[in-house]
């Protein structure tokens, strides 16, 4: 049996579908369809040079990889490689070739280290560490049973603020943007990010296939945006916050459980029947606020990094 690596063909639909179906059986915590998967490689900015690899063998998808640089990065040379191969084809030989062509692709667009996502099991860590990875930090994947849990109750929210949703900004979304920008730069990471091109924004985020605009919610304070929880959806019963942040000139006042609570109230009255997030190990505010809904934590990840020669 061989295993061949090559780039994700973005007009071939069995490409993103076998794709999509070894993410959704890797990651289970996390929202994939064939249509994102396309849209992240046809709209990721060019500077991130991003390809999606597939690991085939004897013509079925095994493996996949997303790899580029992390071009929003304040300080260049940060490449990204993170791979997932189909729980039952492991130890094929689809994961090593996976990582070489991505490490490879890396050094050849200048990347000087490699960050990897990698699930938090003795086998996956130990696959990292034979390639030469060093664990760094790592982060919980939660899940909350949206069709039998029991969501805290809907508050009417204090004089002075309101509840909206972002398909309120419709005719303007940067508003949106400015306050994803400041709360983004505040995210516990390896990788500081900074948002600071719109266009890529409106591609990226506001346009993307899985975001929905009806289930996420911004708090206004006096008419400022303030404080938001940005929704995802998989066309199905599956739903999942990306980003829950407060503009720093808002924070301790509960905005981010208000706007959180008031999504997820939409999201089962849509038909979603479980929610997921996730969060930074380190992030304890954000993990007593999913706690407090009820989240569990399902799986971790933990960060692994190596530098490149």
């Amino acid at each position: 049996m061989t295993v061949i690596v090559r780039d994700l063909r973005p007009d071939v639909r069995s490409d993103a579908e076998g794709f999509s179906r070894v993410r959704q059986l890797a990651l289970p915590f996390m929202l994939f369809t064939p249509e994102s998967l396309v849209h992240d490689l046809t709209h990721t900015h060019p500077d991130a040079r991003f390809r999606q690899l597939i690991a085939e063998e004897d013509g079925e998808v095994v493996g996949t990889a997303q790899v580029g640089l992390a071009h929003e990065s304040t300080e260049p040379g940060q490449g990204f490689a993170n791979v997932y191969v189909h729980p039952e084809r492991t130890g094929r030989g689809a994961g090593t070739l996976l990582v070489r062509t991505a490490e490879a692709h890396l050094s050849a667009v200048g990347a000087s280290i490699s960050y990897a996502w990698v699930l938090d099991a003795p086998s996956n860590r130990a696959f990292a560490e034979r390639r030469g990875y060093t664990a760094s930090r790592s982060a919980h994947f939660l899940r909350l049973d949206l069709a039998h849990g029991a969501l805290p109750p809907l508050r009417t929210p204090p004089p002075g603020v309101e509840l909206r949703t972002a398909a309120d900004f419709a005719g303007d979304p940067r508003p949106l943007f400015v306050l994803d920008a400041e709360t983004t730069l505040d995210e516990p990471s390896d990788i500081d990010t900074e948002f600071a091109d719109y266009e890529a924004w409106l591609a990226g985020t506001w346009r993307h296939p899985l975001f929905s605009r009806e289930l996420t919610s911004v708090v206004l304070v006096d008419g400022r945006p303030a404080a938001f929880s940005a929704a995802r959806t998989d066309g199905g019963n599956r739903y999942g916050t990306v980003m829950t942040g407060t503009a720093r000139a808002f924070r301790g006042r509960g905005l981010a459980k208000l706007a959180k609570n008031a999504s997820l109230h939409r999201a089962r009255a849509a038909g979603c029947t479980e929610a997921f997030t996730g969060n930074d190990s380190g992030n304890g505010p954000m993990l007593a606020i999913n706690k407090w809904f009820g989240y569990d934590i399902c799986a971790t990840e933990v960060r692994y990094v190596r530098e490149l020669g």
